[in-house]
């Protein structure tokens, strides 16, 4: 049988059979464990799910989806994590669904809102750096490592709300995601880094030295895109925009009607929107642009 080894990350003790050596690995003195992850035989009920929501299977309790030819993965009641690895399944890539679908739908299932991004410290508060896929949230973050902020989480933001009810950003675990064309921006080797899985040019980077281990209250978020500006250009985000906002960049935000969580959804990004800054940052499509990114950055939070 194997040994559990015990982890914190996104302000939650969790027990995991699968082996997750990006978390921060704790000494188990008796508290409660919140989440656990283990393996199971998921082909039976696998199959008997029906209809699916953009190849989910989704209720109040559970969120199941299979990727072909590595394992079904199934998150449930905000406390447990299932893997049913194929055979000759990759760890890595199997890591990579437990520590984001899986981890962005526990948290959903407790409440806890997850947001799709990076998220850094400066002056003892947190900013999140939000956006689609490919807009470059962890290299705008790296860049700001490397002025003197810390990294708090990388990929899923985890928003909770303090004793005051104001938010506050959960500390994840020590690494960064970053694609070949950003090491070389920012002339760091490859050769000493570890690609994500097998023959991908996305690799894990350590930030142990930059990394914040507390939670951080949440003071701004800044969304980036592209466009077809000429310079990068940076606007505030009014009332009307904030909700809509939060919801294009909550993490897996297609899993929540069908769990039953649209109402818990509006009330958290409304408080949310009320007691943050918001920011768009505009970014040109085909220019690199980071080091002004960084600067407009560093200039409103008072870097």
């Amino acid at each position: 049988m194997i040994k559990p080894a015990i982890y914190t990350a996104f302000g939650l003790t969790i027990e995991s059979e699968i082996p997750l050596p990006e978390l921060r690995p704790i000494e188990h003195f008796g508290q409660d464990i919140q989440v656990r992850i283990g393996f199971a035989d998921l082909a039976e009920t696998w199959s008997r799910q029906g209809t699916l929501v953009n190849k989910f299977a989704v209720n109040e309790q559970k969120v199941m989806f299979r990727i072909p030819e590595l394992a079904v993965f199934s998150a449930e009641n905000g406390t447990r994590i299932y893997v049913s690895p194929d055979a000759d399944a990759d760890e890595d890539h199997i890591r990579l669904y437990v520590l984001g679908t899986c981890i962005g739908a526990i948290l959903m299932q407790r409440r806890i809102l997850p947001l799709h991004g990076s998220a850094v410290v400066m002056n003892g508060k947190a900013y999140a750096l939000v956006g689609n896929s490919g807009q470059g949230k962890s290299t705008l973050a790296s860049a700001l490592l490397q002025r003197g902020c810390e990294l708090l989480t990388d990929d899923v933001i985890a928003v909770t709300m303090d004793s005051q009810h104001n938010p506050q950003v959960e500390p994840a675990y020590p690494q960064q995601k970053l694609w070949q064309d950003s090491l070389d921006a920012f002339g760091m080797d490859a050769g000493a880094l570890r690609p994500l899985f097998d023959r991908e040019t996305k690799y894990a980077v350590p930030v142990l030295s930059k990394f914040a281990s507390d939670p951080i209250p949440l003071a701004g978020v800044f969304e980036l895109v592209k466009t077809d500006c000429e310079q990068p250009e940076i606007r505030e985000i009014g009332g009307l925009e904030r909700l809509p906002l939060l919801y294009r960049h909550t993490y897996r935000n297609s899993l929540l009607a069908e769990s039953g969580l649209t109402p818990w959804h509006f009330d958290c990004t409304t408080r949310l929107s009320g007691s943050v800054d918001m920011y768009q940052l505009q970014r040109p499509l085909n220019q690199h642009t980071i080091t002004r990114l960084t600067e407009i950055v560093l200039d409103v939070i008072g870097g």
